[in-house]
């Protein structure tokens, strides 16, 4: 039965993938634009095509999978997914308002599981038991692992265009590099599309099983993937000007060469945990390839007081939704 509840929540998760699109433009675009290749607004046009064209490519949805089982299913209302989202919006703005390119797969995945931990409390249930302990502990160490991974490809990748480039004259080694960093970036936006959008096809997904209009194990209705692409591409064509300074040059000073290298690597990153199902952050996959393009040249040539503060949103992300959800949750319980 389709309820007033049902479409509160399926409009607010459409409304945080649009948010997300909005919010990891800069993951997409900062580069293509500091290295002026594309203006601001040719940018987002461009990177938000590429956004929804993984609609059409991408039909295994393991990433959706994943999030859908964060929290086990006895735990799981719809007041649980109501809170988790609410905390997730809440959180997503407020680190886009000050410029802080934090994680929105992340923020989601800590709002849905802190609801779902306090909703077990209320149950007089061990809390912990509410949510998929293997899951979580894959999520986490992807913190780390994904902008690692992205910093060793970007690396790899740049030291040999260096050495297959060094005997071209700088001026049409630039050249070449711009266009191809056409195809870079709209590879790095084709996989956030298809690595970000599935997260909230996993709480859509989630929502409707809750609600009683779908039962576990039944196939995604087409509409949920449509939905979600388009409300992410419609995102990342609304920007993200505050988080593009900060992912475009405040880390480190980028070439069209080394542009590039980030957006390979990051994009390459994005595709071998869409493959695993691994819900991972955009933003900390390119950060870490735009560090590893910085570390060709030498180490100071990283900003590491923007870096580690970066970090520390990364890791106080999830604990911080977790606790805006869980608070959310309680209000609701009372009320």
């Amino acid at each position: 039965m389709v309820t007033t509840l049902l479409v509160v929540v399926v409009c607010l998760a459409l409304i945080f993938d649009f948010i997300n699109g909005f919010h990891d433009a800069a993951n997409s675009i900062a580069t293509v634009v500091s290295t002026k290749v594309l203006t601001p607004f040719q940018a987002v046009i461009w990177a938000a095509a590429f956004n929804f064209l993984a609609f059409f490519l991408i039909k295994e949805h393991k990433v959706a999978n994943t999030v859908a089982k964060t929290v086990h299913e006895h735990f799981i209302t719809m007041d649980v997914i109501l809170a988790g989202l609410v905390a997730a919006i809440a959180w997503n703005l407020l680190t886009w308002w000050f410029g802080i390119p934090s994680s929105s797969s992340h923020t989601l995945i800590g709002g849905f599981a802190g609801a779902g931990m306090t909703n077990a409390l209320f149950l007089g249930v061990n809390p912990i038991t509410a949510v998929d302990a293997n899951s979580i502990l894959r999520i986490a160490a992807y913190i780390f692992l994904a902008p690692l991974i992205g910093l060793f490809i970007a690396y790899v990748i740049t030291i040999i265009i260096l050495h297959i480039f060094k005997n071209f004259r700088p001026a049409v080694a630039e050249r070449w590099f711009k266009s191809v960093q056409l195809i870079s970036s709209a590879a790095l936006s084709f996989a956030h599309g298809g690595n970000d959008a599935q997260k909230v096809m996993g709480i859509i997904y989630v929502a409707l099983f809750t609600s009683g209009n779908i039962t576990n194990g039944d196939k995604m209705p087409d509409w949920i993937p449509l939905a979600c692409y388009s409300a992410i591409a419609l995102g990342t064509m609304s920007g993200g000007w505050k988080i593009v300074k900060t992912m475009g040059s405040k880390i480190t000073k980028v070439t069209p060469l080394e542009g590039v290298s980030a957006e390979t690597a990051g994009a390459i990153t994005l595709f071998m945990t869409e493959r695993l199902g691994i819900p991972v952050s955009t933003t900390h996959t390119i950060t870490g390839s735009i560090i590893g393009v910085g570390l060709t040249k030498r180490v100071s040539a990283v900003r590491w007081g923007v870096t580690i503060n970066l970090v520390w949103a990364w890791i106080i992300t999830i604990p911080i939704s977790a606790l805006v959800a869980a608070l959310v949750f309680t209000i609701m319980h009372y009320v």
